[in-house]
């Protein structure tokens, strides 16, 4: 059975562990929201179950917790920057801020980045612009290190899980997102599905001997993970041709897999004023009228109600901020040979 955590007191034990670790406290609380968040929305795969490999990955020296993003180029609607290997966190955060402000005073703004590391929840990114009255995007590409994506037709992984996300501005209680993989699953959930040894659907991995297979495990023993849309794959083929052209390529990463890459999130981010085209509250009118249409359609069999894209990690959000997140029982082991590690273990407190 998981053990339940008080957001609260989880953020307090992962930001404890970010900071003696190396981190500073700044970048520490920037890294601790993007991942609790991710657990109160439900996408556990993002959440503090990534904790312990962001903290092998700083001892490795794949993570330099004190870096801060360079600014490689800059005009007034495009920003290039270099992550220097920081917290994917910490470096996207800034850079989609500059593109909101960009934005702000001449419509759009886009921009790319490079060298950083795993930037977590992608929808915590467009977001932002959401919130400031703006439409964001993010695509992400992990570069030329290891790949675990085959292409539509192949057995062998060329490309990253290549994930994207478009935010929307509006007035209704939760947020409005779409926030996918063009793989079939995030590997986080793959994670996750190891981590509660629960079997997984058919249609997201192949064995190493290239047939469909339920057993998360494969994918660790030479196996490959599928593009999205199962026989209809070559579209998410095609999605991910696109995210890892805009995300890797043209930041400057280019394509292929060196073996030894440290993880390495390319990024390509735009926001943009829906004013540019229409009063503000008039576009959120539409989509807001949109968002309703939708709902009223009546639901199939099997499903209690129609959700707009985002509402379910809203209402996910709202329960688990109540009752507490839950943690599967191998994540909070590693948490806690972390504490105990660190001298943290005053910290670790569970409901119940």
């Amino acid at each position: 059975m998981p053990v339940v955590v008080n957001h609260e007191d989880l953020r307090t034990l992962s930001m404890a562990l970010y900071e003696a670790a190396g981190t500073p406290s700044d970048h520490a609380e920037i890294v601790t929201s993007h991942q609790v968040g991710a657990n109160l929305k439900g996408h556990d795969s993002h959440g503090v179950v990534l904790l312990p490999t962001y903290l092998n990955r700083i001892d490795r020296g794949h993570i330099v917790p004190t870096a801060k993003p360079e600014i490689m180029s800059e005009t007034p609607t495009t920003i290039k920057v270099n992550g220097q290997w920081g917290f994917g966190p910490v470096i996207s955060e800034f850079t989609m801020q500059r593109c909101i402000d960009k934005a702000k005073d001449m419509k759009v703004a886009m921009g790319v980045v490079r060298e950083q590391s795993h930037v977590g929840s992608l929808n915590d990114y467009p977001l932002m612009a959401a919130r400031n009255g703006l439409i964001g995007i993010l695509m992400c590409d992990s570069g030329q290190s290891p790949k675990s994506v085959a292409p539509f037709g192949g057995r062998e992984a060329r490309l990253g899980t290549n994930p994207l996300c478009i935010a929307f501005p509006t007035d209704l209680p939760g947020p409005v997102f779409i926030d996918m993989a063009t793989s079939a699953v995030a590997a986080g959930k793959l994670n996750v599905a190891r981590a509660r040894g629960l079997p997984i659907p058919e249609g997201w991995l192949l064995d190493k001997h290239g047939r469909p297979t339920t057993d998360p495990n494969a994918a660790q023993d030479g196996g490959v993970m599928l593009p999205l849309g199962g026989p209809e794959g070559h579209k998410g083929y095609g999605l991910s041709f696109a995210v890892e052209t805009f995300a890797a390529l043209l930041p400057g990463l280019g394509f292929g897999i060196d073996p030894q890459g440290r993880h390495n999130d390319g990024a390509f981010m735009l926001a943009l004023d829906p004013s540019a085209f229409m009063p503000l509250q008039e576009f959120k009118g539409q989509v807001e009228a949109f968002v309703k249409y939708l709902k009223e359609t009546p639901p199939q069999e099997g499903f209690k109600e129609v959700l707009y894209p985002g509402e379910k990690e809203y209402y996910t959000a709202e329960q688990r901020r109540k009752d507490g997140i839950p943690i599967e029982d191998s994540t909070w082991k590693r948490i806690t040979e972390l504490a105990e590690k660190h001298g943290k273990t005053d910290l670790l407190k569970t409901i119940g």
